[in-house]
């Protein structure tokens, strides 16, 4: 009997001269790199951080690529299986907490203005008994006064609501427009995150509608202000697909800065993305005017193919599928009132 117990001699089969046979999930050593050709990157941790027409791109911070379409298949991982189950109901708890702060048809007064972000329910208990909360336009000093959906809740001279903000995240696919509706019947990111709230949201600034990537959605309205004022400088980083290589004169001349109808479009960062083809470029800008991306481009004579958004205000679209969202985590949130 052989020596492992469970097979005889004469049933083993002949060992090959050339060594062990590979197996049929082996790969080609080029296959084995790393992250090269695998995904989205804009160069690695080894190459220096090149602006106004550089040759690389350095991604640290900036981009992490969570739909990654292309590259070796992973093997089947209890732990990641597990960890994505966390993961669902991390948000599953994230909603129905928001959901528990629905507006009901009465809501006691302290509630209410706590739920506008303003203060904690203690601190609005004070602020009620100083007399500095209105409700329809009378002072009101009454603990535990009962608010309806129709009243008028003022506090510092402003219009307070009782909605608790909600962030939502979505990793927009094309075929989508940036709108809350549309006269012409065409899909909106609304149709994608209808359930992604109790409160109605909006989104953040605009994304045409053949461009993918990051856009974030919440009831929030200064922070809405807050990310789209053009004073305020948000970053913005974009995976361009050109219909033809892009020369290297061309590139100079981008991050020197094009003249288009609003002046010039200055850009902050653009280079060759590290192991794709000459037409894949990497662009970083805070400017906000209409497809200025595209316009970029097609003043030098290019057509842009595909256009995704990989970052906005610092925040990614790892781990969200094209087409899905995910509610910000108080920690994002926090770092987005940084900003």
């Amino acid at each position: 009997m052989s020596g492992d117990g469970n097979q005889s001699g004469r049933n083993r089969k002949p060992r090959t001269s050339g060594g062990s046979r590979p197996s049929g999930n082996s790969r080609s050593s080029s296959d084995s790199r790393g992250n090269s050709g695998s995904g989205k990157s804009f160069g690695n941790s080894r190459g220096p951080k090149t602006t106004r027409g550089g040759d690389r791109f350095d991604s640290r911070d900036k981009y992490e690529n969570g739909d990654r379409k292309f590259g070796p298949k992973k093997p089947f991982n209890r732990a990641e299986k597990d960890e994505d189950k966390t993961k669902s109901f991390i948000q599953k708890r994230r909603f129905e907490k928001i959901s528990k702060e629905v507006f009901k048809d009465t809501i006691r007064l302290n509630k209410y203005i706590a739920n506008s972000g303003i203060c904690s329910r203690r601190e609005a208990d004070e602020l009620i008994t100083q007399g500095l909360v209105e409700v329809n336009g009378k002072v009101v000093t009454e603990m535990g006064y009962q608010v309806q959906k129709t009243d008028r809740v003022v506090f510092d001279g402003q219009n307070i609501t009782p909605e608790k903000p909600v962030y939502v995240l979505l990793n927009k696919p094309k075929g989508y427009i940036s709108t809350t509706k549309d006269d012409k019947a065409r899909k909106t990111v609304m149709d994608l995150t209808a359930n992604a709230s109790p409160y109605r949201i909006f989104p953040v600034g605009r994304l045409d509608r053949q461009t993918t990537g990051v856009i974030l959605l919440t009831n929030d309205g200064h922070m809405t202000k807050k990310l789209t004022h053009p004073s305020f400088n948000m970053r913005k980083i974009y995976h361009v697909t050109l219909d033809r290589k892009l020369t290297n004169d061309d590139m100079k001349l981008i991050g020197e800065g094009i003249r288009l109808e609003e002046g010039v479009a200055e850009i902050d960062s653009i280079s060759f993305i590290e192991g794709k083809p000459k037409n894949e470029i990497g662009i970083e800008l805070h400017i906000g005017w209409n497809r200025v991306v595209r316009r970029i481009f097609q003043k030098l004579g290019y057509e842009v193919e595909a256009l995704d958004r990989v970052m906005f205000a610092g925040l990614t679209k790892k781990n969200i599928k094209r087409g899905h969202w995910r509610i910000l985590t108080e920690q994002e949130v926090n770092n987005l009132k940084m900003l």
